[in-house]
């Protein structure tokens, strides 16, 4: 048989097999078969050319492309029948029906509580304050009366950067800020992002804090804790009951841990709140004299408090969200419980 007499026979032999597919499986084999790079019958006429005798090269290598593009050809018309034949018939769209509501947003359970904090404090006359989120250890740490070997300032707490700056551990550091640049009467509200070595159940290595300072001539430990009485019940509900322990803050003297009601059991004892009925939620205290002397504030005539909490805490005990990292999984179905 003549090659060319060759290739005619292989064109009716590929439109043959081509009208035996019936799925993208036998349509792979066949183009395998035939334009596969190792044994294709394709590939395997062009690599014969060498062996047609010259006066018939001309009329050979023009068959071999009519053949390779009927092959390609054939398999591209093939393969868009296949497809076709795989896509589901839709039925007629019934006009009748309600329409679907459309996906509407909804804000985050911390972005909410801020904004819940916020609007607390902005009817007891207290503004908000920023500041930056990569620090000086002397705004982190040393003006709030830090000593320097404070287990805050290790490496296993804290994130170090160059150039002796860090990323912040508080939100405190906006508070000396803005002692320094403005004098008394001060309220501020300091709200923003943390960073800690921290990672567990409770715990992220970048949390939300918010912090209070109040800076004014007269203001006792009586002030502090009619402030966060109404603050916390305002927050988690009136019911809620309060209580102050006696701690200790390199930053305040005196200072205070605060407890509120367990918001899962309401104060009978679960495992949440280790069968005490009470939840840790803030911290706070008398602004210390050396804190205030550093700032350029006179301790003799001026006083002040100071409190701080992580927003992340309070959306966990608000929510009943028991793992801190939910928060931060982007899942679109806690914000749709929260909303509800």
């Amino acid at each position: 048989m003549s090659p060319l007499t060759e290739l005619a026979e292989l064109s009716r032999q590929f439109e043959a097999e081509a009208a035996e597919v019936a799925d993208p499986a036998a349509w792979e084999e066949l183009r395998i078969r035939w334009l596969g790079r190792k044994q294709g019958i394709v590939r395997a006429r062009l690599a014969a050319f060498k062996e047609v005798p010259p006066e018939e090269r001309r009329d050979y290598g023009q068959a071999v492309n009519r053949l390779k593009e009927q092959v390609e050809s054939g398999l591209a018309d093939l393969e868009s029948r296949l497809t076709t034949a795989a896509v589901p018939v839709v039925e007629a769209v019934d006009v009748t029906l309600p329409g679907r509501r459309p996906m509407i947003g909804s804000i985050h359970p911390v972005s909410r509580v801020a904004a819940d904090v916020v609007e607390i404090f902005d009817g007891l006359g207290y503004s908000v304050a920023e500041g930056p989120e990569i620090e000086t250890d002397y705004y982190n740490f040393e003006a709030l009366n830090f000593p320097p070997d404070h287990p805050a300032r290790d490496t296993q707490d804290t994130f170090f950067l160059r150039d002796e700056r860090l990323l912040r551990t508080h939100t405190s550091p906006v508070q000396i800020r803005t002692m320094k640049e403005r004098r008394p009467p001060i309220r501020i509200l300091c709200l923003g992002k943390t960073f800690r070595h921290d990672n567990d159940l409770r715990h992220s290595p970048m949390f939300h804090q918010v912090e209070g300072l109040a800076v004014a001539e007269g203001i006792t430990f009586g002030h502090l804790k009619g402030t966060l009485y109404a603050f916390l019940k305002r927050l988690f509900g009136p019911e809620t009951e309060v209580r102050l322990r006696p701690s200790f803050f390199p930053f305040t003297e005196p200072s205070a841990e605060v407890d509120v009601t367990c918001t899962f059991c309401h104060g009978d004892g679960c495992q949440t709140c280790s069968q005490t009925g009470w939840m840790e939620i803030l911290g706070a205290g008398m602004v210390d004299p050396r804190v205030l002397e550093g700032c350029g504030i006179d301790p003799d005539r001026y006083s002040g408090f100071a409190f701080g909490m992580g927003l992340d805490r309070v959306a966990m005990n608000r929510y009943g969200i028991p793992n801190i990292r939910v928060l931060f999984d982007n899942d679109e179905r806690l914000l749709r419980q929260v909303k509800r």
